[in-house]
């Protein structure tokens, strides 16, 4: 199964599997002289990630791909094997071993979110058929931690744990749209990288399109990452306000302002009150007031 896509930082890639369309979040890349490999604790993430991306490799290719010394990443990769976080195979090669699940499943356990969106999930993969994506705030990103696919041919493989930015995107969008304006300006300032023709990238631009968001509740990327694919997002609000995460449906469908999209919106901004309530939010669903900087451009 493939879907139209680009990487993140590359030129359009053509038909692209969907197990690659994660690439759209960005893969960590880490240089000579990346200060961040500079730590141990820099460079066992580096070499936990690669084995991720890339599955199992040898301690020289893992030693070329990071640009560190052979002798350091094997005492790396004995350290955490003796953590139970790698494990070496019959052909010597080194792949992730299970740790890594078992902290991410705890993790999970106390992640109420999730636990509270998964139903409606569901029922909104059912109603429209297409890709289901629960995404949270985390720092100036969009993370995806839960997602369930509809029964479309084309799906965005969008995977548990993808990274994007928040200058596009139906829940990226969604969730910058109700940030404060002084959290709004970081992602404003740029750089506000271009996936495609589609992709807002001028400040003045996307303000504007902040505004809309606000006035009418909810986001729409329109092919803006994928080509072919688009999205509609409405944020999930904490106790002060402040979105916290986005659900979004995403696929092959035209999604535009009106009665045919409506329905979808409906149920989207309904669940999404119904977990912002479950979180403590008690104001007006969605806030009509908006921020100082976006009035203008109303």
């Amino acid at each position: 199964m493939c879907v139209r896509g680009r990487g993140r930082n590359g030129p359009p890639q053509g038909m692209m599997h969907v197990d690659q369309a994660a690439d759209i979040a960005g893969a960590i890349r880490l240089p000579a002289g990346n200060p961040s490999l500079m730590s141990s604790v820099g460079r066992a993430i580096a070499v936990v990630d690669l084995l991720a991306r890339r599955g199992a490799l040898g301690v020289r290719a893992l030693a070329t791909a990071l640009d560190l010394p052979v002798g350091s990443v094997h005492r790396l990769l004995q350290e955490l094997a003796a953590e139970k976080v790698v494990e070496q195979t019959a052909n010597t090669t080194w792949a992730l071993s299970y740790r890594l699940l078992e902290i991410v499943d705890l993790q999970f356990d106390n992640v109420e979110i999730p636990r509270l969106v998964r139903p409606f999930v569901e029922d909104l993969a059912k109603l429209s058929g297409e890709t289901v994506n629960l995404n949270i705030l985390s720092g100036d990103d969009c993370v995806c931690i839960d997602k369930l696919r509809g029964n479309e041919n084309m799906q965005l493989d969008w995977r548990i744990g993808s990274r994007g930015p928040l200058h596009c995107g139906g829940s990226a969008k969604a969730m910058l749209a109700w940030l404060v304006p002084e959290e709004q300006a970081r992602t404003i300032a740029g750089p506000l990288h271009r996936y495609n023709e589609h992709t807002i990238t001028d400040p003045d631009l996307l303000l504007a399109e902040l505004a809309r968001i606000r006035a009418r509740g909810y986001s729409i990327d329109a092919q803006e990452i994928v080509m072919g694919v688009w999205c509609v997002g409405v944020p999930i609000l904490d106790r002060a306000g402040r979105p916290v995460a986005a659900l979004s449906v995403s696929g092959p469908s035209t999604k535009v302002p009106g009665p045919d999209l409506q329905p979808l919106v409906t149920r989207l901004s309904d669940t999404c009150q119904a977990v912002s309530r479950r979180l403590g939010y008690t104001g007006i669903w969605l806030p009509g007031t908006m921020p100082e900087a976006l009035r203008a451009f109303a």
